[in-house]
């Protein structure tokens, strides 16, 4: 009888937390909606962002369109909670961190070499459709740049 009450017990325990991050506003995948984005010529289009859970921290994969015209792969994996933790396949970046702000809004700030690049907000929608992301930062040529890029939840 121990036995299954343990099992049970552990299995709530799991299923509590797939569905916590499976109601995170954040997760999912979210698809570039261009003609409601206004985009600076200078950032990257980044058309597709997937957030997911993995274990207890959550994993960010972007698929775009760099600013010269290559296509471009990135991931992150961290948690939501202001530290610095690394970028993969992102040659302008190296360290990214959210912070979680309220239910529906993160702080972004992007590193490389020790250097913040790009800060942000990004927002999701009351109805959990769209998010936007408002960004701020300095390109790979040295120029400032602004952009806002709004998604569709898929």
């Amino acid at each position: 009888m121990k036995a299954r009450t343990t099992v049970l017990t552990l299995a709530l325990c799991f299923l509590g937390a797939a569905v916590g991050f499976a109601q995170d506003a954040q997760m999912g995948t979210w698809k570039l909606n261009e003609g409601r984005s206004k985009l600076s010529p200078r950032s990257p289009k980044n058309t597709r962002v997937v957030c997911g859970a993995v274990g207890d921290a959550v994993k960010v994969t972007v698929d775009g369109v760099g600013s010269d015209g290559k296509p471009v792969h990135n991931e992150w994996t961290g948690k939501f909670d202001g530290k610095d933790y690394p970028v993969t396949g992102d040659p302008n970046s190296d360290m990214r961190s959210y912070t979680k702000i309220d239910d529906r809004t993160l702080g972004l700030n992007v590193r490389n070499g020790g250097n913040n690049t790009i800060s942000g907000r990004i927002q999701v929608s009351p109805d959990g459709k769209t998010r936007s992301v408002t960004v701020r930062g300095i390109d790979s040529t040295g120029k400032k740049f602004q952009s806002t890029a709004v998604y569709d939840k898929q």
